[in-house]
């Protein structure tokens, strides 16, 4: 065999390898992703997902050294196999998830079915991608020496989950998604089988040759019909997740986003969780909103972390006082649809568009690390704390960013969660930020019927908390246009019974950016009652 032929199977198999390392590592990176957002819980999902699937690997590794003929045939088998599970595992997730809405008891181990799902997809996945380097390895074997062979093949599978993590980033989640980033990891898996295949043919058994040939025929097929049907096969699981007529929905790359009617109401929902109704929505924002900017008279200044929805930003704009308001929020696409799409204008009531509105696409965090400006009002509007990374939000690192931000006058409100499904979530957020310099807080609730009882915590630099309640009490409201709010709902939201738990004995600790306890007690409260 001439040296350039010894050469140019060496250079397939390790191409093969590279385009393997970049097809393995995305198609963790697109399971992660929808265990995510069907399980909820990112760093949890990931972790165990990644940790899953390289443990199969592994297993996959191990299996592969009993594989002692046919190894360029098996790695083609092991490619067909690949091209299908990953080029459908958004396909099938969405699909178990449509079927487990006409079956809600389907489960195993308490984790629902689509969740079982995503979780075999990844040991199986993760199976095939552990036999890849050792049967690359081996084949490779003949053409260069051991120390050689295996720095070329772990090399070039390194190189290409890089590149992998690049386009997943990049291109497949912002701009793909999750409909048609698998089906081009499957077609990747399935053009290193072809090249492989046609390159080597001289090497695959004469018996297999019209075995795998027309194998790789059925499976560019396949995928091919799939791209086709994908859309309409996630539209109509995506529509079983929700009970009214999904209007809008679009994947970014931090959450997807879903719009829902009900006669002619709309449900605004990320990753799967209610942030807001039009039918009630002002039972939320007006108590957020309205008692700040009460404690700060000829408020100016004005900073909204979050509320992307551009509900708050409407009732700020309420005060003829407010010179600027600056919205920051993660995701541009939150922000462009609330600027652009008729449901969410109507219901903002055009609120971004407003030259007083200055709105940045950025981490919050980051934003009160780095501005130099002050604020009359900061008000906080971030999701629930149900994770680490959203817990990382609520942290006393983060309100004492704010309280160095906010002028001597100035008052803070936090959206805290239900004081009743997770009380001690509630009053861990207290507890943080009266560690964080603000020593004054006053709860507050309200009812929001589709949300149910709903909390914040309302804080000063310069009143204390009986000054907090006595100009609550004695305010203005009614030369602000509200819907619901008014000097007597005022008096109601700041009122409460006694506490459903001993707060004083519960040991709550404060919420840190390395002890990130909040999401422990926001995931351990009574939703099950919810």
């Amino acid at each position: 065999m001439g040296l350039n032929s010894i050469l140019g199977r060496s250079n397939s198999l390790k191409l093969a390898l590279f385009a393997t390392g970049l097809s393995g590592i995305v198609a963790e990176y697109v399971l992660s992703t929808l265990a995510t957002y069907f399980l909820g819980n990112s760093v949890l999902q990931w972790t165990l997902i990644m940790s899953f699937m390289m443990f199969a690997m592994g297993l996959g590794s191990r299996l592969s050294k009993y594989m002692e003929r046919y190894l360029l045939e098996r790695f083609i088998i092991v490619e067909f196999i690949l091209s299908i599970l990953v080029g459908f595992c958004a396909v099938l997730a969405y699909g178990a998830s449509a079927y487990a809405s006409f079956n809600e008891s389907l489960s195993i181990f308490r984790l629902p079915f689509d969740g079982v799902v995503i979780y075999t997809l990844s040991i199986l996945v993760g199976l095939l991608i552990g036999m890849e380097i050792p049967l690359v390895a081996r084949l490779n074997d003949s053409f260069e020496s051991l120390k050689v062979n295996i720095s070329n093949v772990m090399e070039k599978d390194y190189y290409g989950s890089l590149i992998g993590g690049l386009f997943f980033a990049f291109i497949g989640l912002p701009i793909l998604g999750l409909v048609y980033t698998p089906f081009v990891l499957g077609m990747v898996n399935l053009l290193v089988a072809l090249l492989l295949y046609f390159r080597l043919k001289e090497l695959v058994s004469p018996h297999l040759r019209p075995v795998l040939f027309g194998s790789g025929m059925v499976v560019l097929l396949m995928l091919g019909v799939g791209t086709f049907l994908a859309k309409d096969i996630i539209d109509f699981g995506e529509q079983k997740r929700y009970k009214d007529k999904v209007v809008f929905q679009t994947q970014t790359p931090y959450q997807r986003i879903v719009l829902t009617q009900w006669k002619n109401d709309h449900w605004l929902y990320l990753n799967g969780r209610l942030q807001l109704s039009s039918f009630d929505e002002f039972l939320y924002h007006e108590p957020l909103v309205h008692p700040a900017m009460q404690l700060v008279p000829n408020a100016q200044e004005v900073l909204i972390l979050g509320g992307g929805d551009g509900c708050a930003a409407r009732e700020v704009l309420k005060y003829s006082s407010v010179q600027n308001i600056t919205l920051v929020d993660l995701d541009p696409e939150m922000t462009k649809l609330a600027k652009t799409n008729p449901i969410l204008t109507e219901l903002n009531k055009n609120s971004l568009n407003n030259p007083k509105v200055n709105v940045i696409n950025g981490d919050a965090y980051r934003y009160m690390e780095e501005t130099q400006s002050f604020y009359d009002v900061i008000i906080i509007d971030f999701p629930d704390p149900k994770s680490i990374e959203l817990a990382r939000l609520y942290s006393q690192e983060m309100y004492f960013r704010c309280y160095q931000h906010l002028r001597p006058h100035g008052s803070l409100v936090v959206q805290s969660g239900s004081p009743y499904y997770a009380t001690k979530a509630f009053y861990c957020i207290q507890k943080t930020l009266q560690s964080a310099g603000f020593e004054n807080v006053v709860p507050m609730h309200n009812q929001v019927l589709t949300m149910g009882e709903w909390g914040w915590m309302l804080t000063s630099k310069k009143l204390s908390t009986d000054q907090i309640k006595d100009v609550l009490q004695k305010d203005k409201l009614e030369e602000i246009d509200t819907r619901w709010l008014t000097q007597d709902g005022m008096k109601q939201i700041t009122s409460f019974g006694r506490n459903l738990v001993d707060i004083d004995s519960a040991n709550l600790e404060v919420n840190k950016v390395h002890n990130p306890v909040l999401a422990e007690y926001y995931n351990k409260g009574n939703w099950d009652l919810y």
